[in-house]
């Protein structure tokens, strides 16, 4: 008995459609291999890389709100006041005084973006506190680092910042620092 004949119109069809989901699944694999789609990433809008930063931009006090200060000095010391952790540990409540170190990395890529970066040391805070609404604060680290990230606002002026997570969830926010004038 000869095979059932397949309409030409199914065939068409079933080939079109095959090649639609291989294309979709290559497009999808050269997204996410060249950084052009993260699925883990929830900040939308691209912030562009800062290359030229000077040491003389970041000395100076910082502040951010609910009393959080950073003091830069250009002998490398800083004084840090209410800072909250970064990232996981902003869920936390607990914020650190105390002072500590920083240096301006170089043009080299360091963790979510390319660009320079501040990384800053507190290795024995001085004095804890809680943030508002989160109770007392447990779980305070005997010493900590931040990694700041820079960017430029509309009117050119620097900006350090990190990002936090919002509870367990994937939500993210960015704790700003903003330089006083």
């Amino acid at each position: 008995m000869p095979p059932p004949r397949v309409r030409p119109r199914i065939r068409i069809l079933d080939t079109v459609l095959r090649n639609l989901l291989a294309y979709g699944v290559l497009t999808c694999a050269l997204l996410a291999m060249t950084g052009g789609w993260d699925p883990q990433r929830h900040d939308a809008r691209p912030v562009p890389a800062v290359y030229d930063a000077d040491i003389s931009e970041i000395v100076g006090t910082w502040r951010c709100v609910d009393g959080t200060e950073v003091v830069f000095r250009a002998d490398g010391s800083a004084d840090v006041t209410l800072l909250d952790g970064q990232d996981r540990d902003y869920a936390a409540g607990w914020r650190l005084s105390g002072p500590g170190s920083w240096r301006l990395t170089g043009r080299q890529p360091f963790d979510r973006t390319l660009g320079q970066h501040l990384r800053l040391r507190l290795p024995a805070p001085t004095a804890t506190a809680a943030r508002a609404g989160t109770g007392p604060p447990a779980g305070a680290p005997q010493r900590y680092a931040w990694t700041f990230e820079l960017r430029r606002d509309e009117r050119g002026a620097l900006e350090l910042y990190f990002g936090f997570f919002l509870g367990t969830g994937p939500a993210r926010g960015s704790y700003v620092l903003e330089k006083d004038a």
